[in-house]
Parts: structure tokens; sequence; C-alpha cells
């Protein structure tokens, strides 16, 4: 604003106002506040448990029973925050405890936890809805297959890392168990297939639809589960608050933001450099889809979509209809692309999550989640990195020249001043060890006779041709172990 000149408070409280003031956006609070209703209610916890005894007895079955139960809570609450915080905190230290790589587990998660903003009801389809003024029923019926089609494919890569575990996978579940189960889920399975239904029939708008979905599950959990008790709403009701506090005040604000970018003619700029594209559906489809996974790694889903959909809708609605795309179709993969930048460094919103249940750093399972092998940087490290703790060695840390050459060299002169202060430590605390262990030996009553100098320079010819022929002996036998560990790595 101070740039264009243009900056005028009273302007600028109006389209903070104005970007608020939206009937349909009073979906989301209702979405947060039945999210927050059913983890605290019970629903969340049947749902998982529900998935487990369907798929949890088969090789990586915690994995798949994650990518069920995100699917069944996608369809409760549509929020990747809400389903991720449930998801982690129920099947991570499961999947850990069972023997999974701690960072697959998080990354798988993570992955599966994006589906929310597909599946219906979903809070991206009802703000992208009311941004660029396309129908959220259609967005939320448009994106049930793709939603299911993204679990398909995340179930096909862990079917791949779950080979390269040797975990063994829980019992399978009686008939009785897995009825139980279904018996105590039916409730929480009932409410996705009354908001779909009721869209599809028309029964209620998405708006209408999240308060449905917030009395339903405050319902079910206080008079039939009866874990929500009346003293808790309190609590339930102000992280609701929280929530929908933060998503409004971006909503408002990417409003400013939105404003100002029109003043700015960055519309017409962005047309420019998508022009080269435009003769060819496809490809423009995968440049602009291209540009918003870019911007997501760097903003939040939230905040991307109030400013890029005022930006790219106005001026490309008449290109994308004009090119036979349709603008429902053009949502669902906006949305989409929109929800992988959730788990792309270096913000990854879904991956702090995770981290914060999880207690780990993000760079732990960030692999995981980006279709790559979180355990392969460890794999690589323990060829040219070894630790040990050998008792005439302890804790020591040895690099080879392909890592050491890495390091910066303020690095490895904090490395080498570490080593030294090390040594000496070591030398020190040896000397220590020794002079004890010589008081308890005279205290014991035996008789130690210490050796001079020059005895024991003596002593040190001596045994100089024995200690030369071992030393010639072992290191034949290690370049023999070097050569067959090459042959090995080749």
């Amino acid at each position: 604003m101070w740039h264009l000149d243009l900056f005028d408070a009273q302007v600028l409280a109006q389209n903070v106002i104005n970007g608020a003031d939206s009937f349909p956006l009073l979906a989301v609070p209702f979405f947060m506040l039945a999210g927050e209703i059913m983890n605290v209610g019970g629903l969340s916890r049947r749902i998982v448990n529900l998935a487990l005894t369907l798929v949890g007895h088969r090789r990586g079955g915690l994995g798949y029973g994650a990518i069920v139960a995100a699917c069944m809570l996608a369809a409760l609450s549509g929020s990747a925050v809400a389903d991720t915080a449930t998801l982690a905190s129920l099947l991570l230290p499961m999947m850990v405890a069972a023997g999974h790589d701690k960072g697959r587990a998080g990354g798988l998660i993570a992955s599966a936890g994006i589906i929310a903003p597909i599946i219906p009801p979903s809070i991206g389809f009802v703000i992208f809805g009311v941004a660029a003024n396309v129908s959220i029923s259609k967005l939320f019926l448009a994106g049930i297959v793709p939603g299911l089609l993204m679990a398909v494919s995340i179930a096909v890569a862990w079917v791949i890392f779950a080979k390269k575990e040797n975990v063994t996978p829980p019992p399978k579940a009686t008939a009785a168990v897995r009825w139980t189960a279904l018996r105590e889920s039916t409730w929480a399975v009932g409410l996705p297939i009354i908001v779909i239904v009721g869209l599809k029939f028309g029964v209620f708008t998405p708006t209408e639809a999240a308060v449905v979905a917030a009395v339903y599950a405050l319902l079910v959990s206080t008079l039939v589960y009866r874990e929500l008790h009346w003293h808790q709403l309190n609590d339930v009701f102000l992280s609701a608050a929280k929530t929908t506090a933060v998503i409004m005040f971006l909503v408002a604000a990417a409003m400013v933001s939105a404003w100002l970018i029109t003043l700015a003619d960055i519309p017409a700029k962005t047309i420019d450099l998508l022009k080269p594209f435009m003769g060819n559906q496809t490809l423009l489809l995968v440049a602009i889809m291209v540009l918003v996974m870019a911007v997501g790694t760097a903003m939040d889903m939230t905040p991307t979509l109030l400013i890029m959909t005022p930006v790219l809708m106005p001026v490309l609605m008449p290109v994308i209809k004009a090119a036979g795309i349709d603008p429902v179709y053009f949502g669902v993969l906006f949305i989409m692309n929109n929800a992988i930048g959730l788990i792309t460094p270096p913000l990854g919103t879904v991956l702090n999550v995770v981290a914060g249940v999880g207690k780990m750093k993000v760079n732990v399972f960030a692999g995981g989640t980006l279709g790559g092998d979180p355990g392969q940087q460890v794999l690589r490290g323990a060829e040219d990195l070894m630790v040990t703790n050998h008792p005439y060695n302890p804790q020591s840390i040895i690099f080879s020249k392909k890592v050491w050459d890495t390091l910066s060299s303020a690095d490895q002169k904090v490395l080498q001043d570490a080593a030294g202060e090390a040594s000496k430590f070591q030398r020190l605390a040896s000397r220590d060890a020794a002079a004890s262990t010589l008081d308890q030996l005279k205290k014991a009553g035996m008789q130690i006779s210490e050796f001079s100098p020059a005895e024991q320079a003596k002593l040190r010819e001596w045994f100089k041709p024995v200690i030369d022929k071992h030393g010639a002996a072992i290191a034949a036998t290690v370049a023999e172990l070097n050569a067959e560990l090459a042959k090995l790595r080749k």
C-alpha cells in the first residue's frame, strides 16, 4: 500500500470486514467445531479402531489402517491439521512400538492427513467456492473420487516401503471383534453419509451441512457415547473458536492483499507469464498447478487460496472455459496441489503437526512425505560416518573423507577443537581410572612395583618386533575385508 501510495485506513478496514462478511464462510467455524467435538467425544478414536480391525492384520497393516482412518476422518471434519493431529496421537506410538521406522511412519501419517481437504466436507472447497464463485456442493461431490485415488496411491507406496521393514503385523481380528468395532463406530460413520446424501439431494446447503455435522457430533458424543461431558464444552468451543479466529483473520486480511494485487495489475502480468501455455489445456493446467504448488511450499493453504484465487480466477476463468476445462474440475486440482504444499518444506503445516505430536524434528520424516525413504539418509550416513562406544575409545566419531569434505572450514575447526578437548578429557579420565584402580589394588594388599622410565624404554624395545609382526597381519586382514566390502557395495 505504501509503494502504491494507496494507504487509507478506512478502505483497509472496509476490505477486512468485507473479506469475512460471507454467509458460505459460516461453514468454516461449524466444521472446525464438529472436528473438535469428534476428537474429544470419541468418534475419531472409534473410526481409527474400526480401520485397524479391518486391515491391521496385513503386512504393514498399521499403515493401511492409518490410510483408511484418514479417509474416514476426512469425511468427518475436512481439516488436514485436525485429522493429522488425531492420527499422529493415536497411531504414531502404535506404529513405532510395532517396529516401524518413526520417520517413515510420520511421513505416512502426514501424507494421509492431506486427504482431508479433498474428501467432503472440505474447508478448502468452501473457501475456494466463495473466492472463485464456484458451486461448493459440486466441489464437494467432485472431490470424493480424487480423494479416494489419493488414498490408493499412498497405499501403493506403503506396499513398497512396508516390504523393506521386518515388522510382525498384529493378529487378525476375529469376526466378533470386527462386529463390535463396526457397531461402536456406526454413529460416527453415519455422519459423512448424512452430509453427502443431504448435499446430493439438496436437503441442505454446505453451510447448513456444517451446522448439521456439529449438532450431530455433539448429540452423539454427549447422549450416545457419553464421552463428552457438559463441563468440557467450554474448552471444546474455546479451542474451535481459536482455530476459527486464525482462519477467518487470514480470510479477512487476504481480501486486502487480493485488492492490492488487482490494483497493481498483477493478474495481467500473470496472464503474460502463462500465455505460452494457453494453446494447450494440458500444458496450461500443468503450469498453473506447478505455480500453485511452488507457492504452497512457502504459504499455508488458506492464504494461498484467498490470495491466488482472486488473482487467477477472474482472468483465467474465460481462458479455462475456452480451453474446455470445467471450473469444478479445475477447483479440485487447485485444492489438491495446495494440499501437497501442506507437507512440503520449508513451511509444511501438517509436517509441523506430526513433528509436534511425535516429538521429533521435521527433517527426520520429511523424506517419507516426499516419496523418499527417510531411512536412506541414515543408511548413507552409516557408510561414511561411524559412532563407536568402545571401552578403549568411548564416544568416538569417525568421518570418511567424503563427509568431511562436505563440511565448511568453520565446522571442521569446531569439530577438531571438540576432538582435542575430548582427547584431553579422555586422557585425564584414563589416568584417574588407572590411579583409582591402583589404589584399590594396594588396599587389597597386592604388592605393586612400578617400572622406572629406563625400564619402560627397554620393555618397548622388547615388544616392538612382536607388535610390528601382529600389526602387519592385522593390516593385511583389514585390507582383505575392505576389498570384500567394496565388492558387496558394488
